[in-house]
C-alpha cells in the first residue's frame, strides 16, 4: 500500500484548474473522451475499457493529432504487475533504402506512411484486459461520429493551420475529410464524421481484424495502388502488437518506467540519471541555476539518443549501456553550470500526438498515447472510411549504416512514449507529456518538480516550461520568471521569441495514486496546454 504524498498543495501557478479526487478516473486532452471513458468506467469497465474507449473517442474530437490510422503505446499496471504495449507499426515491405533513392524521407503522403498500430493496440488491450466486450467500448465514438461534436478553440486553431498547408491539402482524401466546407470548421462548429463511424462500427463488430485482415484492409490497400502508395495487404495482414517490458530507471527514491526502443522514453531516464550527479535541489526550482542543469543533461541524452536508438535488433548499443551509472556519471561531467554547450553523442559501448490516463478502484491503472505525429499526419484519409494516416515513416533517416536507416517491415525511430512511476515495486503514476521531442523533456522537468520540490500534480503541470530545439536553441513559456530567462540567455542559451503562441510545450495527464484505490483513490492533473479534463467519481 502507498502513502499519501507530502505534497505542496499551495504552491501554483496561473492556472484554472484543481487537481481531481476521485477513485475512479480517467484524464485526457478532451472532456468528451474523458467522459466516454467514464461511461465505461460506470457500466462496470475497468481502467483498460475506460483509456480504449477514450482513445477511440480522441481520434474524433482532436483529429489534427491522432486519428484511426495512428500508432500507440502503453504502460499498464494490471493490480499486480507492470506491463508494456508497442503498438507501433513497421514499413511496408517495399521501403528499401534504394526506394528513396535520391530524395529525402517524405513528411507528408505514401512515403511516410508506416503499418498502422493503433486499432491493432486496442484489440490487444482489450482481449488480454478487458472486461466489457469490445463492441462496446467502440460505442460512445461511434455515436459521437455520427452525431457530431462542436469543435472547442485549441483544436480549431491547430485545424485552420493545417487548412493552410498545400502539403497537407493536397494530399487524396484530405479536404473531403476535414474541410467539408473548403475550410476549417469554426469554434463551436458542429463537425461530423459518418465516414470514420462506418469503420468504427467495422471495427467493433471484427475486433479489430476488419482493420487488418478485412474490408478495411483491402480498402486501405486498393488506395494505395490507386493513389501511389506501398502498402499492401499483405504489410497489413502481417501487423501484430508487440507486449514489451518497460525498461526502469531509479530517481528520487522511486523508479521511471519507460516502453523500450524503438521509442525515445530512455531520454528522459538518462536525462534524470545524468541530474542525480548535479544536486539540482541546492537551488530554487525555477531558479536559472536548476532550469540550466536541467537542460544540458536533457542535451546530453538526446546527443546520445539521437545517434544510438532505433528499432532494438538494429541498434548498436543496448539500453542497459546507455543507462549504466557509470556512463551517466562520465557524461554529467560534462555540463558546465555557467555556460551552455553543444553536446555530440558519447561513446556508452565498454571494449500531432493524445495522451490518456486511467485508473479505477481496483488498483489498475493505464498509460496510453497515440499519434499521427505530425498535424493529420501523412494527409492521407481513406475516403468512405474516414482513416487519417499517420507520416512516422519520416522519422527514418536514410543515413547508411544508421541505426534507424528504413528497411522492409522495420520500425522508425518514435517520439511517443507512456511512461508510469512506482516506488518500492508499487504502482504510484501514470503519466504522460504530449509534443514530439516535448515528452521526454516533459517527463522530466515535471518529475523533478514533484519528486524533488514537492508540487502537487497539477502544480508540476502547470508550471512553466523549456524546449530544447537543437544546437543552443530553446523555447521558454512566458510565465518563466522573467530574471530566469534573462539568466538563462546571459548562459548562452539562444532563446526564441517567447510570446510565440505557436511554441509546443506539450500537454500533460496525471494520475498519482494516494493509497489504496478502494479508500484513498487517487489524485489527477489534467494539463490547461489543450482542452484536457480529468472526470472521476
Amino acid at each position: 500500500m502507498t502513502t499519501a504524498p507530502r505534497f505542496d498543495w499551495t504552491a501554483g501557478y496561473p492556472s484554472r484548474r484543481s487537481p481531481l479526487f476521485a477513485r475512479n478516473i480517467v484524464s485526457t486532452s478532451h472532456p468528451l473522451a474523458a467522459q466516454a471513458g467514464l461511461r465505461v468506467l460506470n457500466a462496470g469497465g475497468n481502467a483498460v475499457d475506460a483509456a480504449i474507449a477514450a482513445a477511440a473517442c480522441m481520434t474524433l474530437v482532436e483529429p489534427c493529432s491522432n486519428g484511426l490510422g495512428s500508432d500507440a503505446f502503453c504502460i499498464l499496471w494490471d493490480g499486480q504487475q507492470l506491463h508494456g504495449l508497442n503498438a507501433s507499426g513497421p514499413a511496408p515491405a517495399a521501403w528499401t533504402p534504394g526506394f528513396f533513392e535520391g530524395q529525402a524521407m517524405p513528411k507528408r503522403g505514401w512515403g511516410s506512411v508506416t503499418v498502422p498500430g493503433a486499432v491493432g493496440g486496442w484489440a490487444a488491450l482489450s482481449e488480454r484486459f478487458g472486461k466489457l466486450p469490445f463492441a462496446d467500448l467502440m460505442q460512445p465514438a461511434i455515436e459521437i461520429a455520427e452525431r457530431g461534436y462542436a469543435v472547442p478553440p485549441i483544436v480549431q486553431g491547430k485545424w485552420a493551420m493545417a487548412a493552410a498547408i498545400g502539403e497537407l491539402t493536397s494530399q487524396p482524401g484530405f479536404a473531403q475529410a476535414f474541410l467539408p466546407k473548403g475550410r476549417a470548421p469554426e469554434v463551436g462548429e458542429l463537425f461530423r464524421f459518418e465516414d470514420a463511424a462506418r469503420s468504427l462500427k467495422l471495427i467493433a463488430e471484427s475486433k479489430g481484424e476488419a482493420f487488418y485482415r478485412g474490408e478495411i484492409a483491402q480498402a486501405l490497400a486498393r488506395f494505395a495502388r490507386e493513389t501511389g502508395g506501398a502498402l499492401t495487404e499483405g504489410d497489413l495482414a502481417a501487423y501484430q502488437p508487440e507486449w514489451v517490458t518497460p525498461l526502469a530507471k531509479d530517481f528520487a527514491g522511486h523508479t521511471l518506467h519507460e516502453i523500450p526502443p524503438n521509442g525515445q522514453g530512455i531520454a528522459a531516464q538518462m536525462a534524470l540519471g545524468l541530474l542525480e550527479h548535479c544536486n539540482v535541489t541546492a537551488h530554487a526550482v525555477d531558479s536559472p541555476e536548476a532550469q540550466h542543469l536541467m537542460i544540458e543533461a536533457m542535451k546530453l541524452a538526446f546527443a546520445d539518443v539521437y545517434r544510438f536508438v532505433a528499432e532494438p535488433g538494429a541498434m548498436t548499443v543496448s539500453p542497459a549501456q546507455l543507462l549504466d551509472l557509470d556512463y551517466l556519471a562520465e557524461r554529467a561531467r560534462l555540463i558546465d553550470p555557467s555556460r551552455a554547450q553543444v553536446f555530440g553523442a558519447g561513446n556508452p559501448v565498454k571494449g500531432g500526438t493524445i495522451y490518456l490516463t486511467a485508473a479505477d478502484e481496483s488498483g489498475m491503472m493505464v498509460s496510453f498515447i497515440q499519434s499521427n505525429y505530425m498535424g493529420f499526419g501523412s494527409g492521407l484519409v481513406l475516403p468512405g472510411y474516414g482513416i487519417s494516416l499517420q507520416n512516422r515513416g519520416h522519422c527514418f533517416t536514410l543515413e547508411p549504416g544508421h541505426p534507424n536507416q528504413v528497411a522492409p517491415g522495420k520500425r522508425p525511430f518514435h517520439t511517443i512514449i507512456p511512461a508510469f512511476l512506482s516506488k518500492d515495486g508499487a504502482p504510484i503514476m501514470s503519466f504522460g507529456v504530449m509534443g514530439g521531442n516535448m515528452q521526454p523533456q516533459g517527463h522530466m522537468q515535471t518529475l523533478v518538480r514533484m519528486l524533488c520540490y514537492g508540487q502537487n500534480p497539477q502544480a508540476a503541470c502547470d508550471a512553466p516550461r523549456w524546449r530544447f530545439n537543437e544546437g543552443l536553441s530553446i523555447n521558454i513559456e512566458p510565465h518563466m520568471p522573467a530574471a530566469t530567462i534573462e539568466a538563462l540567455r546571459a548562459r548562452g542559451h539562444e532563446i526564441g521569441d517567447i510570446h510565440d503562441s505557436y511554441q509546443d510545450f506539450g500537454a500533460g495527464q496525471f494520475i498519482w495514486r494516494l493509497g489504496d484505490p478502494g479508500v484513498e483513490g487517487y489524485v489527477a492533473a489534467s494539463d490547461p496546454r489543450r482542452d484536457g479534463a480529468a472526470v472521476g467519481w
